[in-house]
Protein backbone atom coordinates (compact mmCIF):
# COMPACT_ATOMS: atom_id res chain seq x y z
CA UNK A 1 0.00 0.00 0.00
CA UNK A 2 1.44 3.34 -1.02
CA UNK A 3 1.69 6.09 1.54
CA UNK A 4 0.08 9.50 1.19
CA UNK A 5 -0.84 12.60 3.23
CA UNK A 6 -2.57 10.36 5.76
CA UNK A 7 0.79 9.20 7.03
CA UNK A 8 2.29 12.63 7.67
CA UNK A 9 1.72 14.15 11.11
CA UNK A 10 2.45 17.60 9.70
CA UNK A 11 -0.93 17.60 7.96
CA UNK A 12 -3.90 19.25 9.66
CA UNK A 13 -6.72 17.35 11.39
CA UNK A 14 -8.93 18.31 8.47
CA UNK A 15 -6.63 16.58 5.97
CA UNK A 16 -6.27 13.53 8.22
CA UNK A 17 -10.06 13.37 8.65
CA UNK A 18 -10.49 13.22 4.88
CA UNK A 19 -7.50 11.05 3.87
CA UNK A 20 -6.11 9.61 7.10
CA UNK A 21 -5.52 5.87 7.09
CA UNK A 22 -6.82 5.46 3.55
CA UNK A 23 -5.07 3.92 0.53
CA UNK A 24 -4.56 5.79 -2.71
CA UNK A 25 -7.23 3.72 -4.44
CA UNK A 26 -9.91 1.13 -3.71
CA UNK A 27 -10.91 -2.08 -5.50
CA UNK A 28 -12.88 -1.59 -8.69
CA UNK A 29 -11.86 2.11 -8.68
CA UNK A 30 -14.53 2.87 -6.08
CA UNK A 31 -14.46 6.36 -4.57
CA UNK A 32 -15.18 5.10 -1.04
CA UNK A 33 -14.15 1.96 0.81
CA UNK A 34 -16.33 -1.02 -0.23
CA UNK A 35 -18.21 -3.22 2.22
CA UNK A 36 -16.40 -6.54 2.38
CA UNK A 37 -19.27 -8.84 3.32
CA UNK A 38 -17.61 -12.19 3.96
CA UNK A 39 -16.91 -14.55 6.84
CA UNK A 40 -13.90 -16.31 5.35
CA UNK A 41 -11.19 -15.52 2.82
CA UNK A 42 -9.51 -17.61 0.14
CA UNK A 43 -5.82 -18.01 -0.60
CA UNK A 44 -4.45 -18.07 -4.16
CA UNK A 45 -2.41 -21.21 -3.48
CA UNK A 46 -0.72 -23.27 -0.78
CA UNK A 47 2.42 -21.15 -0.92
CA UNK A 48 0.42 -18.04 -0.04
CA UNK A 49 -1.23 -19.85 2.86
CA UNK A 50 2.14 -21.06 4.18
CA UNK A 51 3.57 -17.53 3.88
CA UNK A 52 0.65 -16.16 5.88
CA UNK A 53 0.89 -18.81 8.60
CA UNK A 54 4.63 -18.13 8.95
CA UNK A 55 3.95 -14.44 9.50
CA UNK A 56 5.47 -13.23 6.25
CA UNK A 57 2.21 -11.98 4.76
CA UNK A 58 -0.25 -9.54 6.31
CA UNK A 59 -3.82 -10.13 5.18
CA UNK A 60 -7.24 -11.32 6.39
CA UNK A 61 -7.88 -14.97 7.25
CA UNK A 62 -11.24 -15.16 9.04
CA UNK A 63 -14.00 -12.62 9.62
CA UNK A 64 -13.63 -12.44 13.39
CA UNK A 65 -9.88 -11.89 13.12
CA UNK A 66 -10.10 -9.05 10.64
CA UNK A 67 -12.02 -7.37 7.84
CA UNK A 68 -10.87 -4.68 5.38
CA UNK A 69 -13.89 -2.51 6.14
CA UNK A 70 -13.29 -2.70 9.88
CA UNK A 71 -9.62 -2.01 9.23
CA UNK A 72 -10.57 1.22 7.49
CA UNK A 73 -12.10 2.50 10.74
CA UNK A 74 -9.07 1.47 12.77
CA UNK A 75 -6.59 3.12 10.42
CA UNK A 76 -8.68 6.28 10.26
CA UNK A 77 -8.79 6.67 14.04
CA UNK A 78 -5.10 5.81 14.39
CA UNK A 79 -4.24 8.52 11.86
CA UNK A 80 -6.39 11.08 13.65
CA UNK A 81 -4.95 10.19 17.07
CA UNK A 82 -1.37 10.09 15.75
CA UNK A 83 -0.69 6.62 17.17
CA UNK A 84 0.58 3.27 15.90
CA UNK A 85 -2.74 1.55 15.48
CA UNK A 86 -6.31 1.14 16.71
CA UNK A 87 -8.76 -1.71 17.37
CA UNK A 88 -12.51 -1.34 16.69
CA UNK A 89 -15.16 -2.87 18.94
CA UNK A 90 -18.92 -3.36 18.93
CA UNK A 91 -19.52 -0.55 21.45
CA UNK A 92 -17.72 1.93 23.67
CA UNK A 93 -18.07 -0.32 26.71
CA UNK A 94 -16.75 -3.30 24.73
CA UNK A 95 -13.68 -1.18 24.01
CA UNK A 96 -13.30 -0.04 27.63
CA UNK A 97 -13.79 -3.46 29.24
CA UNK A 98 -11.58 -5.26 26.72
CA UNK A 99 -8.77 -2.77 27.27
CA UNK A 100 -9.04 -3.13 31.05
CA UNK A 101 -9.14 -6.93 30.94
CA UNK A 102 -6.14 -6.93 28.64
CA UNK A 103 -4.02 -4.98 31.11
CA UNK A 104 -4.92 -6.35 34.54
CA UNK A 105 -4.87 -9.71 36.28
CA UNK A 106 -5.65 -11.11 39.71
CA UNK A 107 -3.98 -9.10 42.49
CA UNK A 108 -3.65 -6.02 40.25
CA UNK A 109 -4.64 -2.59 41.51
CA UNK A 110 -6.64 -0.13 39.37
CA UNK A 111 -7.08 3.58 40.08
CA UNK A 112 -9.88 5.62 38.58
CA UNK A 113 -11.40 9.01 39.23
CA UNK A 114 -14.72 9.14 41.05
CA UNK A 115 -16.50 11.00 38.24
CA UNK A 116 -15.67 8.41 35.59
CA UNK A 117 -18.48 7.17 33.39
CA UNK A 118 -20.86 5.17 35.60
CA UNK A 119 -20.62 1.90 33.67
CA UNK A 120 -16.82 2.00 33.63
CA UNK A 121 -16.83 2.60 37.36
CA UNK A 122 -19.29 -0.25 37.94
CA UNK A 123 -17.19 -2.64 35.87
CA UNK A 124 -14.04 -1.90 37.89
CA UNK A 125 -15.62 -1.74 41.34
CA UNK A 126 -18.11 -4.58 40.88
CA UNK A 127 -17.06 -7.04 38.20
CA UNK A 128 -13.27 -6.95 38.56
CA UNK A 129 -13.40 -7.27 42.35
CA UNK A 130 -14.83 -10.80 41.87
CA UNK A 131 -11.51 -11.81 40.32
CA UNK A 132 -9.13 -10.40 42.87
CA UNK A 133 -8.53 -7.02 41.23
CA UNK A 134 -8.54 -4.19 43.77
CA UNK A 135 -9.34 -0.56 43.06
CA UNK A 136 -9.15 2.94 44.49
CA UNK A 137 -11.42 5.87 43.62
CA UNK A 138 -9.83 9.32 43.85
CA UNK A 139 -11.63 12.69 43.79
CA UNK A 140 -12.29 14.25 40.37
CA UNK A 141 -9.14 15.75 38.85
CA UNK A 142 -7.10 15.28 42.05
CA UNK A 143 -3.65 14.24 40.85
CA UNK A 144 -2.14 14.70 44.33
CA UNK A 145 -4.54 12.00 45.55
CA UNK A 146 -3.55 9.83 42.59
CA UNK A 147 0.11 10.02 43.60
CA UNK A 148 -0.73 9.05 47.18
CA UNK A 149 -2.69 5.90 46.26
CA UNK A 150 -0.26 4.46 43.71
CA UNK A 151 1.30 1.17 44.85
CA UNK A 152 3.69 -1.37 43.37
CA UNK A 153 0.60 -3.35 42.33
CA UNK A 154 -1.04 -0.52 40.42
CA UNK A 155 -1.28 -1.63 36.80
CA UNK A 156 -3.76 0.82 35.32
CA UNK A 157 -5.01 4.38 35.84
CA UNK A 158 -8.30 5.28 34.14
CA UNK A 159 -9.73 8.71 33.47
CA UNK A 160 -11.68 10.65 30.88
CA UNK A 161 -10.88 13.95 29.25
CA UNK A 162 -13.26 15.58 29.80
CA UNK A 163 -15.28 13.35 32.12
CA UNK A 164 -18.81 12.17 31.41
CA UNK A 165 -21.05 13.89 32.42
CA UNK A 166 -19.35 16.48 34.68
CA UNK A 167 -16.79 17.72 32.14
CA UNK A 168 -13.85 17.70 34.55
CA UNK A 169 -10.49 18.13 32.79
CA UNK A 170 -7.11 17.08 34.13
CA UNK A 171 -3.44 17.68 33.40
CA UNK A 172 -2.63 14.75 31.13
CA UNK A 173 1.11 15.44 31.13
CA UNK A 174 1.26 15.15 34.89
CA UNK A 175 -1.03 12.09 34.94
CA UNK A 176 1.21 10.39 32.39
CA UNK A 177 4.32 11.21 34.41
CA UNK A 178 2.78 9.78 37.59
CA UNK A 179 1.87 6.55 35.78
CA UNK A 180 5.31 6.17 34.24
CA UNK A 181 7.00 6.62 37.62
CA UNK A 182 4.73 3.94 39.04
CA UNK A 183 5.18 1.67 35.99
CA UNK A 184 1.42 1.67 35.42
CA UNK A 185 -0.42 2.04 32.14
CA UNK A 186 -2.64 5.07 31.54
CA UNK A 187 -5.97 4.93 29.72
CA UNK A 188 -7.96 8.02 28.75
CA UNK A 189 -11.52 7.97 27.44
CA UNK A 190 -11.45 10.87 24.99
CA UNK A 191 -14.98 10.43 23.67
CA UNK A 192 -16.12 13.97 24.40
CA UNK A 193 -12.95 15.68 23.20
CA UNK A 194 -12.41 13.66 19.98
CA UNK A 195 -9.03 13.67 18.17
CA UNK A 196 -9.96 17.02 16.64
CA UNK A 197 -9.69 18.77 20.02
CA UNK A 198 -7.27 16.49 21.91
CA UNK A 199 -4.74 13.75 21.14
CA UNK A 200 -3.89 12.19 24.53
CA UNK A 201 -0.96 10.19 23.12
CA UNK A 202 0.86 13.49 22.53
CA UNK A 203 0.78 13.90 26.32
CA UNK A 204 2.25 10.45 26.98
CA UNK A 205 -0.99 8.49 27.47
CA UNK A 206 -0.71 4.77 26.62
CA UNK A 207 -4.24 3.98 25.43
CA UNK A 208 -7.03 6.22 24.13
CA UNK A 209 -10.63 5.00 24.15
CA UNK A 210 -13.61 6.31 22.21
CA UNK A 211 -17.27 5.49 22.28
CA UNK A 212 -17.67 6.03 18.55
CA UNK A 213 -21.41 6.02 19.14
CA UNK A 214 -21.10 9.65 20.20
CA UNK A 215 -19.05 12.27 18.36
CA UNK A 216 -17.18 9.97 16.01
CA UNK A 217 -20.32 8.51 14.46
CA UNK A 218 -22.34 11.66 15.04
CA UNK A 219 -25.72 10.56 13.66
CA UNK A 220 -27.24 8.46 16.48
CA UNK A 221 -27.44 5.37 14.29
CA UNK A 222 -24.22 3.46 15.06
CA UNK A 223 -22.94 1.60 18.13
CA UNK A 224 -19.16 1.27 18.06
CA UNK A 225 -16.02 1.71 20.14
CA UNK A 226 -12.30 2.13 19.45
CA UNK A 227 -9.07 1.71 21.42
CA UNK A 228 -6.01 3.46 19.98
CA UNK A 229 -2.39 3.57 21.08
CA UNK A 230 1.04 2.03 20.85
CA UNK A 231 1.24 -1.48 19.42
CA UNK A 232 2.55 -3.01 22.67
CA UNK A 233 -0.42 -2.32 24.98
CA UNK A 234 -2.79 -2.50 22.02
CA UNK A 235 -1.85 -6.08 21.08
CA UNK A 236 -3.68 -7.57 24.05
CA UNK A 237 -6.78 -5.50 23.26
CA UNK A 238 -6.77 -6.91 19.74
CA UNK A 239 -6.59 -10.42 21.21
CA UNK A 240 -9.72 -9.83 23.27
CA UNK A 241 -11.53 -8.37 20.27
CA UNK A 242 -10.82 -11.36 18.05
CA UNK A 243 -11.63 -13.90 20.75
CA UNK A 244 -15.13 -12.57 21.37
CA UNK A 245 -17.80 -12.20 18.72
CA UNK A 246 -19.69 -9.97 21.17
CA UNK A 247 -16.82 -7.47 21.03
CA UNK A 248 -16.27 -7.62 17.27
CA UNK A 249 -17.76 -4.78 15.27
CA UNK A 250 -20.00 -5.66 12.33
CA UNK A 251 -18.85 -4.90 8.79
CA UNK A 252 -21.75 -2.67 7.77
CA UNK A 253 -21.51 -0.77 11.04
CA UNK A 254 -17.82 -0.17 10.35
CA UNK A 255 -18.63 1.13 6.89
CA UNK A 256 -21.07 3.61 8.44
CA UNK A 257 -18.32 4.63 10.83
CA UNK A 258 -15.61 5.12 8.26
CA UNK A 259 -17.03 6.22 4.99
CA UNK A 260 -20.80 6.14 4.62
CA UNK A 261 -22.36 9.58 4.42
CA UNK A 262 -20.57 12.68 3.19
CA UNK A 263 -21.92 14.56 6.21
CA UNK A 264 -20.25 13.04 9.22
CA UNK A 265 -16.99 11.52 10.48
CA UNK A 266 -15.93 8.06 11.42
CA UNK A 267 -19.60 7.67 10.50
CA UNK A 268 -18.69 10.53 8.21
CA UNK A 269 -15.10 11.42 8.75
CA UNK A 270 -14.86 13.96 6.01
CA UNK A 271 -16.66 16.67 7.96
CA UNK A 272 -15.04 15.97 11.32
CA UNK A 273 -13.28 19.30 11.52
CA UNK A 274 -16.24 21.59 10.79
CA UNK A 275 -18.58 19.62 13.08
CA UNK A 276 -16.24 19.76 16.04
CA UNK A 277 -15.16 23.29 15.18
CA UNK A 278 -18.76 24.43 15.55
CA UNK A 279 -19.60 22.38 18.65
CA UNK A 280 -16.49 23.60 20.51
CA UNK A 281 -17.15 27.21 19.56
CA UNK A 282 -20.82 26.95 20.55
CA UNK A 283 -19.94 25.39 23.92
CA UNK A 284 -17.41 28.14 24.66
CA UNK A 285 -19.85 30.86 23.68
CA UNK A 286 -22.67 29.37 25.76
CA UNK A 287 -20.44 28.99 28.81
CA UNK A 288 -19.18 32.57 28.56
CA UNK A 289 -22.73 33.90 28.37
CA UNK A 290 -23.87 31.84 31.35
CA UNK A 291 -20.79 32.64 33.41
CA UNK A 292 -19.96 28.92 33.77
CA UNK A 293 -16.51 27.73 32.78
CA UNK A 294 -16.56 25.27 29.91
CA UNK A 295 -14.00 22.98 31.53
CA UNK A 296 -13.19 22.64 35.24
CA UNK A 297 -9.67 22.14 36.60
CA UNK A 298 -8.58 22.45 33.04
CA UNK A 299 -5.23 22.61 31.37
CA UNK A 300 -6.87 22.70 27.95
CA UNK A 301 -9.79 25.05 27.39
CA UNK A 302 -11.80 25.35 24.18
CA UNK A 303 -11.07 28.42 22.10
CA UNK A 304 -12.85 29.92 19.16
CA UNK A 305 -11.32 28.38 16.04
CA UNK A 306 -10.09 30.65 13.30
CA UNK A 307 -12.27 30.65 10.23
Amino acid sequence: MSKGPKDNDSYSPLTRAVQGGEPRSYPYDALTHPIVQTATYSFANTAELVSFMEGNLEREEYGRYGNPTVRAVEQKVAALEGVDDAVAFSSGMAAVTSAILALVKSDSHVVLFADCYRRTRQFVTGFLSRFGVTHTLVPPGDLDALERVMTDKTRLVISEMPTNPYQTCIDLDRLSAICKRGRAKSMIDSTFATPINLRPAEHGIDLVVHSATKYLAGHNDVLAGVVAGRRGPLAWCATYATCSEACSIRTRRSWCCAVSRPSGYVCSSRTARPRHWRSSWSATRASSRSGIRACHRTSTTPSRPSS
